[in-house]
């Protein structure tokens, strides 16, 4: 054994305690005793029905959604698409409980909107709490996703084959749906599965515009038995619920790696990528396009400067009525500024370590050969596809017998486990297009293998573990899932903060902290993209 295998063998420790522990205990757990005929009676079938309802259509819309606007961006010559594009894309930057607390401005009981139709017509336009309100703002928070994949995916198909269908006298709506679209279908299916997967847990959502309207989700029943503990041994029923959505996340990968499978593999375009013209349709579309992107990202921003900036809801926003109050509170509370220093300093840490740990997990499996690297990189990747909520449960079971269960350092676990694997994916792209000529060069030279790694593969990565770091504390500072059902004394973070001000009442203050923790967010996110392209 030399130093290479020493790495590999305290990595594979690492990544057991780390991740195949808690998932471990949390299986050993659900499985222990039988609470399979409680899950499908009661409250839990009726949530787990919601959850399944509107993960499933929300997923659905968001995967049409993202496959229209792919179509309009990067397939046609609509105007305007490069900044079109960064509208598209921004709903991803937003936390989606920030962006519930945004969208209730909008649409609430509240809302001006609503208050005047009321004034009107004896009842709202529409009021975002329940059920539909729910796989709205799912879909509106996961259609960048679909987006991206489908983008992704288009890009590898040839325009020639479009032109054909043209040339052949096809219009552009056929040519699209007999040549484009089917070509597309592993991307549909790919984005489909990691969608409803990752709005089959989602807390923020269900949560802040759900519960309302008593629309309840796994999620967030999971939230109320461990709060208030209303069924027997909810430690148990909890850890039955994660096993079934961590079975779920295993299926849907699966689902992702056949999909992955069966791609298409076509020759590349021998010329330019020729636009689709819309045509007579143009004008019309560019101004839908545009009007509901603007919409989707404009107005929920508005919202929650609005509600920061008046003292409290229902209040018209005039001059006289405008107030910083808010904005002062969010910045100078004790729970705020508790919140926010407790959030950095678990995504500072949770940075750190997933910067050293993912760096040496992609280095070590891209650079250098081995049996177990690939289940080394399976292992590192699979909290990616788990929902918070399971990363959460199987932490809270296995946290007294490791003495720290109410303290600061479980959500930091948790959080390690969470995003490692966004460091892993940072460093492993870029180095495997990079020629191992170096590290041959260096063994060449009398190195070893450690050496080589070290002085070669781990000093070209060091940049992308940088920014895949500053992507992990971005993240981790704005979550909440795992934060809120990890809470201990004293390890408020901002999330929380924020849920807790939103669940005690006190709206523009609760949006008033959003607006500050988007703007820096977005901020942050966009300095991190700038520092990656240089």
């Amino acid at each position: 054994m030399d130093g290479v295998d020493a790495v590999r063998v305290a990595l594979w420790c690492a990544v057991s305690a780390v991740i195949l522990l808690p998932l471990g205990a949390l299986l050993a757990l659900a499985f222990s005793q039988n609470r399979l005929e409680l899950l499908l009676t009661g409250d839990v079938a009726q949530a787990g029905l919601n959850s399944i309802v509107s993960a499933s259509v929300s997923a659905l819309f968001a995967v049409i959604v993202g496959t229209v606007i792919a179509l309009l961006l990067d397939r046609s010559d609509l105007p305007g698409r490069r900044v079109l594009r960064l509208f598209a894309l921004s709903p991803l930057l937003v936390p989606p409980f920030v962006g519930a607390i945004a969208w209730i401005g909008i649409a609430g009981p509240a809302a001006p909107v609503n208050t005047l139709w009321t004034q009107w017509f004896g009842s709202p336009l529409w009021n975002i709490h329940g059920g539909d309100g729910v796989v709205f703002l799912l879909t509106v928070h996961s259609y960048p996703v679909a987006y991206v994949i489908v983008a992704a995916a288009l890009r590898r198909v040839p325009s020639d084959l479009e032109q054909a269908a043209r040339i052949s006298g096809a219009s552009i709506g056929r040519a699209v749906r007999h040549i484009t679209l089917p070509l597309l279908r592993p991307a549909f299916l790919s984005a489909f599965t990691l969608i409803a997967v990752s709005n089959l847990a989602d807390f923020g959502i269900p949560s802040i515009i759900g519960l309302p309207e008593r629309y309840v989700t796994l999620s967030t029943l999971v939230y109320r038995y461990i709060q208030s503990g209303t069924v027997d041994d909810p430690l148990q029923v909890v850890a039955t619920v994660g096993a079934i959505l961590m079975l779920c996340a295993v299926v849907a990968m699966i689902v992702d790696i056949l999909a992955a499978r069966s791609t298409w593999e076509l020759d590349a375009s021998a010329s330019p990528a020729q636009l689709l013209g819309l045509g007579r349709w143009r004008l019309a579309t560019t101004v839908t396009t545009w009007g509901t992107l603007l919409a989707l990202t404009v107005l929920p921003l508005l919202a929650l400067i609005s509600q920061a900036l008046l003292p409290a809801p229902g209040i018209p926003l005039t001059l006289q009525n405008i107030t910083l109050d808010n904005l002062k509170r969010a910045t100078t509370s004790p729970n705020a500024i508790a919140g926010a220093a407790n959030s950095i300093m678990l995504s500072v840490l949770a940075g750190v370590i997933c910067t050293v740990l993912g760096l040496a997990i992609g280095t070590l499996v891209t650079r250098t050969r081995a049996r177990s690297n690939g289940m080394l990189r399976a292992v590192a990747m699979l909290p990616q596809a788990l929902p918070g909520l399971v990363i959460a449960v199987s932490w809270l079971i296995i946290a007294p017998r490791i003495g720290l269960f109410n303290t600061s350092w479980l959500i930091l676990c948790a959080y390690v486990m969470a995003f490692i694997a966004l460091v892993v994916q940072s460093v492993s792209a870029p180095l495997r297009s990079t020629p191992l000529t170096a590290e041959e060069a260096a063994r060449a030279s009398g190195a070893s293998r450690l050496r080589a790694l070290v002085d070669i593969s781990w000093r070209m990565a060091i940049p992308a573990a940088i920014a895949g770091g500053t992507l992990v504390v971005l993240t981790a500072v704005r979550e909440l899932t795992i934060s809120v059902l990890l809470l201990a004394p004293g390890s408020q973070t901002l999330g929380v903060t924020i849920f807790s001000l939103q669940q005690a009442g006190s709206y523009n203050a609760a949006s008033a902290l959003s607006l500050v923790v988007t703007v820096l967010g977005l901020a942050g996110l966009g300095l991190t993209a700038r520092q990656s392209r240089r």
